[in-house]
């Protein structure tokens, strides 16, 4: 690992209420309907456990876990998918929990697997986005936490290297000079 610090991008208490606001609306969009979440693992964990807290109709879960990032700080642009769903999806209401949204690449490989097994409906949330990094601008994001400049960050699921996950508040990693 590169000789690095963290800053602060974007502060615990700021993180929650956002979480809660993006729950009020889900609630809102959902309300008399099951909903059923699809966590990717392993940085969506996080963002998922503190928005269903908040979130008021009958709620399902279930895990993927897929990556285009390895060890490094870019996305190598090759999905691999280490884990399929548990339970089958036809006919629910899904929507896909991401920690954060970068070239898209992860995501518009999974809609796609997704969408082929006719959800009623199927959508995505993530706590943070980079569209200024989106490769695949079809990739539409239907509730978002923050929208962020082009850094590497960690915190609130999000890793360097498999460190920095149990931050209570996203930071950015900032390399030193060597």
């Amino acid at each position: 690992m590169k000789k690095h610090h963290l800053g602060v991008l974007i502060s615990s208490e700021e993180v929650e209420a956002r979480i809660r606001e993006v729950a009020a609306q889900i609630n809102r969009d959902y309300e008399g309907k099951q909903l059923h979440l699809i966590c990717i693992l392993k940085g969506s964990v996080p963002f998922m456990c503190e928005l269903s807290k908040y979130l008021t109709v009958p709620v399902t879960f279930d895990y993927m876990s897929c990556s285009s990032y390895g060890s490094g700080t870019v996305s190598s642009g090759a999905v691999r998918m280490n884990k399929d769903l548990d339970e089958p999806i036809e006919g629910r209401h899904v929507i896909i929990i991401e920690d954060i949204i970068d070239s898209g690449n992860t995501l518009w490989y999974l809609q796609d697997i997704l969408a082929r097994r006719k959800p009623a409906s199927l959508k995505l949330a993530t706590l943070l986005d980079k569209p200024s990094r989106r490769v695949h601008p079809e990739v539409v994001v239907d509730y978002c936490g923050f929208t962020i400049e082009d850094k590497f960050v960690v915190g609130y699921g999000l890793d360097y290297d498999q460190y920095y996950r149990n931050l209570n508040y996203i930071g950015y990693v900032i390399f030193d000079e060597e």
